[in-house]
């Protein structure tokens, strides 16, 4: 009977996934004087003009065909602008306000994408929202639910042998993840109009491929661990692919996703008082996976009652903290907050903006910034100090929810070899640099309204900072290579919280994962699961403490090891000592003598 309902659920998820992707092409949009949503007279006169050369106007004209459509028109109107500068500027408007810049042509795309749709979509809002949220959830919860009935305890499931599981071969990867990211600096070159950045960008890649392959011997006699397989698991190439669409159409063109958008405008009227979007639509879809994927998760996992409260953590501190919260908030009339998310993750915190939201916000809005300010100086190392990085990227942080729930599948096509550590240290703490530096030149320019700083104009960095790695990298490559790199990818390599806690957590944090050699049998349970890639066999047959700057403390080790071996200890007896010392266990006929 289990087996059908799990059947049922399948059918169920892939009709609302099918029905989800199908919306993008549903209804149409017509251009007209009532439709067209724009800052000026002159802009209006010519956007008007162009359209009916174009002849789209008053046509109703199918969503993904009128956002290229429309483009072009206002492509056209702003030429048509900018040869009239010098003849017909209007009294008291700059040369660069009369022409179209490609900030304000996406905001007149999106605000006439909004008014101007028409469909089954807006027609029926909730209807399609059942379809595709409802259907899911109920799709997932089929299939999931009835593995509480199984066995308890971690199952050898053929994860290296389900195609959706298995992995990429690692050059195909190599080539995926190059495409990938050359494509973003591509991408990012056109949308900045900067080549300076994209150009910094490629020389400090080539300079960490220098650094890992030529100056640190990178064939030394240390754990080359690989996940990749003799054969490509398409299955799991073609849930990334659809991942990275989605990544790149949220962060970079909304208005082609505007049905989906649409469907949850009751939902987020109902919270906030206000229409969606894509962020809302983000931020839903964000905590449905996070707490059915969390409901797999406790059936995974309901023999270890650390992991049980663990996933629990995040699935409250997602849904109350990063998504109801900060909604009421704003239907209160507050500015919205999200109180667990922290600098530098939350990169933005110290844009002027921000600050001036929160202080002209009364005294909520100054505990707001007080609470960010005191939790990055004084919380995150008191906590970190006591219970390691894991009080935060294992309990509370949003992109590690995602990661242990949605990204819980491929946890185990972490990369293990010592040249994915190598990358991994020198990328993650420059992203840390970088965000640092980012802060510096925008409180600078706060406090002084200076906008360059060392020849280098603060918008510009602000610009690339939030294109490539707030977007580009945490969420098109961080998320979207769950498939093809395991499930901390972000978290891994390019977090620069993580980087701060990891600091922390190696030097002066009482948390250390404990091994006993003596009982390791060398199953290689510990090493397969973990996801930020640690050779945790490599420790625990030396009878070493794990005190790697990257473990975020998930205790997934722990909980498959078969023997006990792993536990996840805190003590400070030797915090000073632990980091920089090889404990060898050596049997004797008496006693096992632990020597340093």
């Amino acid at each position: 009977m289990s087996k059908y309902i799990q059947i049922l659920g399948l059918i169920l998820f892939c009709l609302a996934l099918l029905i989800f992707t199908g919306m993008l092409g549903l209804g149409s949009i017509t251009l007209n004087e009532e439709s067209l949503q724009v800052d000026a007279e002159y802009h209006k006169n010519a956007i008007l003009a162009a359209a009916k050369a174009e002849g789209i106007y008053n046509t109703p004209v199918s969503n993904i065909k009128f956002i290229t459509a429309y483009s072009n028109v206002i492509a056209q109107a702003s030429k048509q602008l900018e040869s009239e500068i010098e003849t017909k500027l209007p009294e008291g408007v700059q040369p660069w306000d009369y022409a179209i810049a490609d900030w304000r042509a996406k905001n007149y795309i999106s605000a006439t994408v909004k008014t101007g749709a028409d469909g089954p979509v807006n027609r029926n809002p909730l209807l399609f929202c059942f379809l595709t949220f409802g259907l899911a959830i109920i799709g997932g919860l089929l299939y999931i639910i009835p593995k509480f009935n199984e066995p308890k305890g971690i199952k050898h499931d053929g994860i290296y042998h389900d195609s959706l599981t298995r992995g990429i071969t690692s050059n195909f990867r190599n080539a995926l993840l190059l495409i990938t990211i050359m494509g973003i600096l591509i991408y990012g070159f056109f949308k900045l109009q900067d080549y300076f950045w994209p150009l910094v960008t490629i020389c400090l890649a080539l300079l960490i491929s220098y650094f890992v392959f030529f100056r640190q011997d990178s064939k030394s006699n240390h754990p080359q661990r690989s996940v990749s397989p003799n054969r490509i698991g398409w299955l799991g190439v073609i849930a990334g692919t659809y991942m990275l669409i989605f990544y790149v159409l949220l962060y970079w063109a909304p208005s082609y996703i505007q049905n989906w958008i649409t469907m949850v405008n009751p939902i987020s009227e109902m919270l906030s008082g206000n229409p969606a979007s894509q962020w809302f639509l983000y931020g839903l879809m964000y905590t449905c996976i996070v707490i059915v994927m969390g409901v797999r998760m406790l059936t995974k996992y309901q023999h270890n009652t650390y992991q049980k409260i663990r996933t629990a953590s995040v699935m409250f501190f997602q849904t109350a903290f990063a998504f109801l919260i900060p909604e009421m908030l704003v239907r209160l009339n507050r500015p919205w907050f999200d109180f667990k998310n922290f600098w530098p993750l939350d990169y933005d915190f110290f844009y002027k903006y921000n600050i001036d939201q929160l202080t002209s916000s009364g005294s909520l809005g100054l505990a707001m910034l007080i609470w960010g300010i005191l939790a990055i100086i004084i919380g995150i190392p008191l906590m970190t100090y006591f219970l390691g990085k894991r009080w935060y990227c294992s309990w509370v942080c949003g992109c590690g929810g995602l990661a242990e729930t949605l990204g819980d599948p491929w946890r185990q096509l972490s990369d293990k070899s010592m040249r994915a550590w190598k990358y991994e240290r020198f990328i993650i703490h420059g992203v840390l640099a970088f965000a640092i530096i980012m802060t510096a030149f925008v409180l600078g320019h706060y406090f002084t309204g200076v906008s360059n700083i060392l020849g280098m104009n603060v918008e510009s960095v602000k610009s690339w900072y939030g294109f490539f790695i707030g977007a580009g990298f945490s969420g098109v490559v961080g998320t979207g290579f769950y498939p093809l790199m395991g499930n901390r990818v972000w978290c891994r390599f390019g977090c620069p919280l993580a980087a701060y806690l990891g600091l922390v957590q190696r030097f002066k944090s009482r948390f250390r994962i404990t091994t006993n050699g003596g009982q390791c049998i060398s199953c290689g349970n510990c090493s397969t699961y973990c996801e930020m890639g640690i050779d945790v066999r490599a420790y625990a047959q030396k009878g070493q403490d794990i005190v790697r700057s990257s473990c975020v403390g998930c205790g997934v080790c722990s909980a498959v090891c078969p023997r006990g071996v792993l536990r996840l200890e805190n003590g400070s007896g030797d915090i000073a000592q632990r980091t920089d010392a090889m404990r060898t266990i050596h049997i004797t006929e008496d006693q096992i003598q632990i020597l340093t």
